[in-house]
């Protein structure tokens, strides 16, 4: 009996444990917050760089791609190709100076003349009796100045007397004064009809070639430009002008060779240099007007032409090439995209030349940047972009 009641009262004792303290049952807690916190966080993190992940994702899709390439440095000198006419170094109408009629030409169109030969010839008998007329004056001119003369003179020498009046005198010194003056005056007028029967005879003022003839025998002539008697050019030298755009107006100085191509010249080219510009910008076609000559001592040019002329001109400043697609033209101006830390920025350009394919940028851009090659139209400054690289084609030797 007694074993059986220390056994009941040990199973009693282990049954009525000791009650847990505060601090233990703080600890209980925190470490289940813990623990939720943790189960909690490694649900919420997941789908945070999920969600990051997608926006990532989601931004670099929305990102254009975009291929770039460097600008093309310009070459320091280029080759412009102009249109010019060609004319005659001295090119002039030959005009009459007095009336009349011709009485004879001597050389019709295509003639070669030197300097002084008689061209034509025009009969003028009106001037020819004026001047007979103005001869006969003055030689009346000259009997009444001589008379005069003696006349004062000798009253000169009887008023040392006073066989005559001062007065008298006088008159007659003026009077011979006066005659002398009208013999200067008839001399000039017979001086003048002299010139106009010179005028007569039409003379060549220079070595050249006569192109043209619009007067016959018997055609009645007036003086002054009414109507032109032969037209003569020399052509031993050609001047060849061009309208240069103002972009290469400063390379087109005296001294720059140029060529001369013409079509029925097929691969000849004939050489000349500049020789005078305008200095002046025509503010109607933005033009430099620029001078040529050529050499035509072969006699194969022929003035009135057309022809090309070639120019190599030396750039003044340095220029960069751009296919003509990189350009963008907004309100701001004319302007190229290019991508700088992986986003696109627009730079506004100034260009040269453009022959419709490339264009020459002198302004705005280095020879570095990454430029963007066809932009799209909705390309904004500041936009992220996807760059994609051209692939180089492999050559012969690496693809083995």
């Amino acid at each position: 009996m007694n074993d059986r009641k220390e056994h009941l009262t040990n199973e009693n004792n282990e049954d009525e444990k000791p009650p847990i303290s505060g601090r233990k049952a703080a600890l209980i807690i925190i470490l289940l917050l813990l623990a939720a916190l943790v189960f909690a966080l490694a649900g919420i993190v997941p789908r945070l760089r999920a969600g990051d992940a997608l926006q990532k994702q989601t931004d670099a899709l929305a990102a254009p791609n975009v291929v770039v390439a460097k600008p093309v440095k310009g070459a320091p000198a280029q080759e412009v190709v102009l249109p010019g006419n060609v004319q005659a170094y001295i090119d002039s109408g030959i005009y009459a100076r007095t009336d009349g009629y011709l009485k004879k030409w001597y050389y019709d169109i295509g003639s070669r003349v030197k300097k002084g030969e008689l061209l034509a010839v025009i009969e003028s008998p009106e001037v020819d009796q004026q001047l007979a007329q103005a001869k006969a004056d003055l030689a009346t001119a000259k009997t009444n100045a001589a008379n005069a003369k003696i006349q004062a003179a000798r009253y000169q020498d009887l008023l040392k007397s006073n066989a005559v009046s001062k007065q008298e005198t006088d008159t007659l010194v003026t009077q011979a004064a006066s005659t002398a003056a009208q013999v200067n005056s008839a001399a000039a007028n017979v001086n003048r009809l002299e010139q106009m029967v010179g005028f007569e005879k039409i003379y060549a003022p220079f070595s050249g070639t006569i192109t043209a003839r619009n007067v016959d025998t018997g055609t009645l002539v007036s003086s002054g430009t009414g109507r032109e008697l032969f037209h003569l050019a020399q052509e031993t030298v050609l001047r060849v002008y061009v309208n240069v755009p103002q972009v290469y107006a400063p390379a087109c100085v005296p001294g720059v060779a140029a060529n001369l191509t013409l079509a029925e010249f097929p691969g000849k080219k004939f050489e000349g240099k500049i020789v005078r510009t305008a200095k002046a910008i025509d503010p109607a076609s933005r033009t430099l007007l620029v001078e040529v000559d050529v050499k035509n001592l072969a006699d194969q040019l022929y003035p009135g032409a057309f022809a090309q002329l070639h120019f190599t001109l030396k750039n003044t400043r340095p220029s960069l090439i751009l296919p003509v697609s990189t350009l963008i033209f907004k309100s701001a101006g004319l302007q190229v995209g290019t991508v700088v830390n992986g986003k696109a920025k627009l730079v506004p350009i100034t260009i040269g030349r453009d022959d419709g394919n490339v264009v020459e940028v002198v302004q705005g851009l280095d020879p570095d940047d990454e430029v963007i090659q066809s932009p799209p139209d909705s390309l904004i400054d500041g936009e992220t972009v996807h760059v994609v690289r051209q692939q180089q084609p492999k050559s012969a030797e690496s693809a083995q």
